[in-house]
């Protein structure tokens, strides 16, 4: 539109239907733009959502099989509605001495009697620190996991109480023991070794959450609903198979995460390796 200006000039304008009408316009040349670009911002939205679950659920997943790697050879097992998993957890191992180093120095492992010390072939020293038999670990000898050898109801486990100094070559390593008659001998005169401050680890699906709970105080079973979140959101179920002649199990894992509307599941399958 054109009107008189000042001095006899003309000014340029629009008026408010012009102003409208370009409104509109821009409004529908919006609105038709934004159709177009929220499904490719959906897509992207959605994806890193399962991508981030997905993270989430692999470092679960890799954490539960890190643990149960460590598990004491048949301590593995799983509850009836198969949302929790618990096993005995173990540091380190070895072997001890079958026969004594010299004749009645009490240096073997006598399953004859109670016996109350033993020694381990090999430096303790020498292990990584984590991994060094301490007082107030528990040694366990040839776990069946049935009645009579079974570590949950203590049958073959025994409090460390010292741990001596270091024979001279051959080295070898002096442990005490609480005065105990093991059931079994092992066929290769294997030990393994529970930490004292993990004595059972379970991980159990409950609430929502996947939780990992830990037991100190005693072989005590009853896969607690306590302990701190792994995953939140999640529903998971642990399937452990039986048992074949190598001594060998599987545990099935499947873990499900949800969050803002996306869902992930994720399977995984750990080995078990049940040689006592």
């Amino acid at each position: 539109m054109r009107r008189p200006g000042e001095g006899g000039g003309w000014q340029r304008g629009f008026t408010l239907v012009e102003l409208i009408m370009v409104i509109v316009i821009m409004g529908i040349i919006g609105a038709m733009v934004a159709v177009f670009m929220r499904s490719p911002i959906d897509a992207y939205v959605a994806s890193a959502s399962r991508a981030a679950l997905t993270d989430v659920a692999d470092t679960t997943l890799r954490r539960l099989a890190r643990d149960l790697r460590k598990a004491l050879p048949n301590s593995v097992r799983t509850s009836a509605n198969g949302q929790c998993i618990e096993f005995i957890p173990t540091k380190t191992g070895g072997r001890y001495r079958s026969a004594d180093r010299n004749a009645g120095d009490g240096s073997a492992l006598d399953f004859s009697v109670a016996d109350t010390a033993f020694n381990v072939l090999g430096s303790n020293g020498a292990l990584p620190a984590d991994q060094r038999i301490a007082v107030g670990d528990v040694v366990v000898v040839y776990n069946l996991g049935i009645a009579g050898a079974s570590a949950y109801a203590g049958d073959n486990t025994a409090t460390v109480t010292a741990v001596g100094a270091e024979t001279a070559a051959p080295v070898e390593t002096p442990i005490s023991i609480a005065a105990k008659q093991f059931p079994l001998p092992s066929a290769s005169n294997r030990f393994h070794v529970v930490p004292a401050g993990e004595k059972v680890v379970a991980y159990v699906c409950s609430g929502g959450s996947l939780r990992r709970t830990v037991t100190n105080n005693g072989f005590i079973s009853a896969c607690p609903t306590g302990g701190p979140i792994v995953a939140r959101n999640a529903a998971c179920t642990f399937d452990y198979g039986g048992v074949d002649l190598q001594r060998n199990a599987l545990v099935r894992v499947v873990l499900q995460l949800t969050e803002n509307g996306e869902t992930v599941s994720l399977q995984h399958e750990v080995h078990v390796n049940n040689t006592p």
